[in-house]
């Protein structure tokens, strides 16, 4: 008689301390897959000003390759707060979690955002992310039902190599 194989059991890992100038990424949350409502594991992270410990944002990191990552939620997702802007903090946080991505062999990474948001547009740019395309969100995801009606794709590939 054959056995099926074992399917593995998702592991998070230890991001150890991540921390650019007076940036630092604190862990403050892992959070389950829940398969009933499609969501894959996820690192949740706060920006905090090491100097001052003021909280300037937060940054996600899921752990999956689903459809809906793909195509518009992202790997990974950040806001910084309105009096933090201006500094870099997005992209440089994403840079501190690619390595985390990469340990769970992610590659491709996507990161999506609205058209009009430059600024997250950017921070794609700076941290090398190529553009793919802008696409309508279906009308029932709670994105359309708040008002958003397209993401812009981004991607970043791992060379497999290194």
């Amino acid at each position: 008689m054959k056995t099926s194989p074992k399917k593995k059991v998702f592991e998070f890992f230890n991001p150890g301390k991540l921390v650019d100038k007076e940036l630092e990424l604190i862990l403050i949350e892992r959070i389950p897959a829940n398969p009933k409502q499609c969501f894959v594991p996820a690192y949740r992270f706060e920006m905090k000003h090491t100097a001052t410990g003021s909280i300037m944002g937060s940054i996600r990191l899921r752990i999956g390759n689903t459809e809906f990552i793909q195509k518009y939620a992202g790997n990974i997702g950040y806001d910084v707060k309105l009096e933090f802007r201006g500094n870099k903090y997005a992209a440089r946080s994403c840079n501190l979690i690619l390595p985390l991505a990469k340990k769970h062999n992610i590659n491709p990474v996507w990161i999506t955002c609205n058209p009009d948001n430059i600024a997250s547009r950017r921070t794609c740019e700076i941290i090398g992310a190529k553009y793919v395309e802008t696409i309508p969100l279906p009308e029932d995801t709670d994105m359309y039902k708040k008002g958003d009606r397209f993401r812009c794709r981004y991607r970043i590939d791992f060379d497999p190599l290194s």
